[in-house]
């Protein structure tokens, strides 16, 4: 809701095993690191937490670090949920870092949708369900958050609840998970 505080938890650990083990967060595109374009699409937040590693260079957020380091997305998101004192009276924007289509439209686009729900996802041109990418009402994320988070699916963990699909404009849903995307987005 709008008189609700908007805060983002974003995910920018896991060993991108994909990419070599490249800092994927911070491969540039568009001339900045994909972490800056995800940050650049939350604006309209009043907080922002990233879990991974501190990165230099990037603007003024708060970290945090899965336990353990590299337990996975759920783990992340547990971590960055726990960095807010008042999470469960907020909208919690939780994204991937690789996610360089992102706007800051995209996030008002999912927080108006998720009225009466538990939260709003994109959907991608095939129909699939873009988990880090949504924004949540943060009771709703407290409550099904497992007491052991790590190596948990994400799908899984936040599957049950009551979730409104938002289909993705072009290029908003697009994330960045080998170096043939790397090449594509650097070519356009």
């Amino acid at each position: 809701m709008a008189d609700r505080p908007l805060y983002a938890v974003i995910l920018a650990g896991g060993a991108a095993r994909r990419m070599s083990g490249q800092d994927k967060p911070m491969l540039p595109i568009a001339g900045k690191p994909l972490l800056e374009h995800v940050l650049d699409a939350v604006t309209a937040a009043s907080d922002v937490v990233v879990v991974g590693p501190r990165r230099d260079g990037i603007r003024d957020v708060r970290w945090t670090c899965e336990q353990p380091p590299g337990g996975g997305p759920v783990a992340a998101l547990t971590a960055g949920l726990a960095a807010f004192a008042d999470a469960e009276s907020a909208d919690v924007a939780v994204l991937a870092a690789d996610l360089p289509g992102l706007r800051p439209s995209t996030i008002g686009r999912l927080r108006a949708a998720m009225r009466g729900a538990d939260g709003a996802v994109l959907v991608d041109e095939t129909g699939h369900r873009q988990w880090l990418t949504g924004v949540w009402d943060g009771q709703a994320l407290a409550r099904v958050l497992p007491a052991e988070p790590a190596g948990r699916s994400i799908r899984r963990t936040l599957g049950p609840l009551r979730v409104i699909e938002v289909p993705a404009h072009p290029g908003e849903a697009v994330d960045v998970d080998t170096p043939e995307d790397v090449a594509r987005l650097r070519a356009r």
